[in-house]
């Protein structure tokens, strides 16, 4: 006899909140990011600070609104983290911008410096949450998690 699927399969442990794809997303997010706090902290930095350094390094430039979307953080919440990263030398802004609003952010030298002593524990992190997961299957979750991602953006 052949054993059927569950009729709804994204509730197939019944009424076990804690069991639902939704939920176990959250645990991992709020797992990686409390080990994220803690490495950081040791350096002076949040995870939206190294975010943002780590984002400027790839793309120099960034105005406040992008940068805010790219670390999941409102523009008010950019900007104070812009403001904190600049006055401790860590970023350089101009003082008005050039057109609009935007004032495109770059890296200093000691921002480059810190996001490179940074780096290596951070990753560190990442490695032990995708040490977790057999290899030949890393891949196919960035793909599931992507897809996942974009469905919910639609």
């Amino acid at each position: 006899m052949e054993e059927s699927l569950p009729t709804d399969p994204f509730h197939a442990t019944g009424d076990d909140v804690t069991r639902h794809v939704g939920y176990l997303l959250k645990r991992a997010q709020a797992a990686l990011r409390g080990a994220m706090d803690k490495v950081l902290r040791g350096q002076g930095l949040t995870v939206p600070q190294y975010s943002t350094l780590e984002l400027l390094a790839l793309h120099p430039g960034m105005s406040n609104a992008d940068l805010a979307r790219a670390t999941f953080v409102t523009r008010q919440s950019g900007n104070v983290v812009l403001r904190g990263l600049q006055e401790a030398g860590l970023i350089v802004r101009p003082d008005t911008a050039d057109h609009g609003r935007a004032r495109p952010a770059r890296l200093t030298e000691e921002g480059r410096a810190r996001l490179a002593t940074v780096q290596a524990a951070v990753y560190a992190v990442e490695q032990r949450m995708v040490g977790a997961i057999p290899p030949q299957r890393v891949t196919d979750l960035l793909a599931d998690l992507d897809r996942i991602a974009a469905a919910l953006e639609e």
